[in-house]
């Protein structure tokens, strides 16, 4: 059979490239496919010395041909912030529809098994909690998210009917708040956020009231649940997060606590459909994948806190 493949496009985003160091770990072959609008060759330099890594620079809203055999497709392609999807909305529309479409195709014709990335986005500002992956959401379409939130829920409706109408071996993974090492500094974030204006000595910005919830993953756990969801047998939406939920008040007084600092917390006008709720319901990862978040957020964000630190000394 010899070693298999596997193209993950989003290569050289945050979560696209710490897959690129699994699926290379696990013995995989890797081609990284990525078209640098918000991802970093930083994020996968290491790996181009590496024999079983290869890149391809492109868009994937544009036909998509990869030589030879793959085994496995893993669609990661999308601006993931709210800072980039409001900055170029179209093409946030156009990899989640055109991009996916392509993909499909190309998994289609190398009869590869297919996975994307989802979002917790899909259930918008919920009126369900925690989260289930019944829950068909609460979107507004036309609303300045509603470009992300409806490409995610259109990937997961053209992903669904290539495996029920042509027979596709196909993965939904519906991702949560995940951050780690990798994120970058001004995605918009709160995570990246807070810690960014800790480090330098600005105050937090709080957006609304802070009651309004997150429930944030470590990356490293993010990254094992979506390997198991993509070898297991299970083809229906699974959610990865961390259901440990904290409002982002607390949240913003963990990293002043964390950095060591003294910022006052200042609260700005909440966005436009900003969810109030974000908690999985992780029933199913763990029934199904055998899968629970280790890493608790004290660790996790010590960790992250020194990768960002050591970006802002350098600078």
């Amino acid at each position: 059979m010899g070693q298999k493949r596997v193209l993950i496009t989003g290569a050289a985003g945050f979560i696209g490239s710490h897959l690129c160091d699994r699926f290379i770990k696990e013995g995989l072959q890797v081609i990284g496919m990525d078209n640098l609008s918000t991802g970093s060759m930083k994020n996968i330099e290491h790996l181009f010395p590496k024999k079983d890594f290869e890149f391809y620079f492109h868009d994937v809203t544009k036909f998509v041909h990869v030589p030879g055999k793959l085994d496995c497709i893993l669609h990661f392609a999308s601006p993931a912030s709210p800072i980039d999807y409001l900055k170029i909305p179209i093409q946030t529309l156009k990899v989640g529809s055109l991009g996916t479409h392509n993909l499909l195709g190309l998994a289609k014709e190398k009869k590869s098994r297919f996975l994307i990335a989802s979002t917790s986005e899909i259930y918008g500002d919920p009126n369900v909690h925690p989260q289930t992956e019944e829950y068909w959401g609460n979107v507004n379409p036309i609303g300045p998210r509603g470009v992300y939130d409806e490409a995610k829920r259109f990937m997961e409706a053209i992903t669904m009917a290539y495996h029920t109408y042509h027979g596709l071996d196909t993965r939904i993974v519906r991702i949560f708040n995940t951050y780690g090492p990798r994120m970058r500094l001004n995605d918009g974030r709160a995570l990246p956020a807070f810690i960014g204006q800790a480090i330098r000595g600005e105050d937090i910005t709080v957006f609304g009231d802070g009651s309004q919830t997150r429930s944030f993953c470590y990356v490293d756990d993010q990254v094992e649940g979506i390997f198991r969801l993509l070898m297991s047998d299970y083809t229906m939406p699974v959610n990865i997060g961390n259901p440990d939920e904290i409002t982002i008040k607390e949240f913003a007084e963990e990293i002043i606590k964390l950095t060591g600092t003294n910022q006052k917390i200042v609260y700005k006008p909440l966005p436009t459909d900003d969810p109030k709720q974000r908690q999985p319901d992780i029933t199913k990862a763990k029934k199904i994948l055998g899968w629970e978040p280790k890493i608790s957020r004290k660790e996790g964000l010590k960790i992250t806190y020194n990768y960002f630190k050591k970006i802002i000394d350098n600078k």
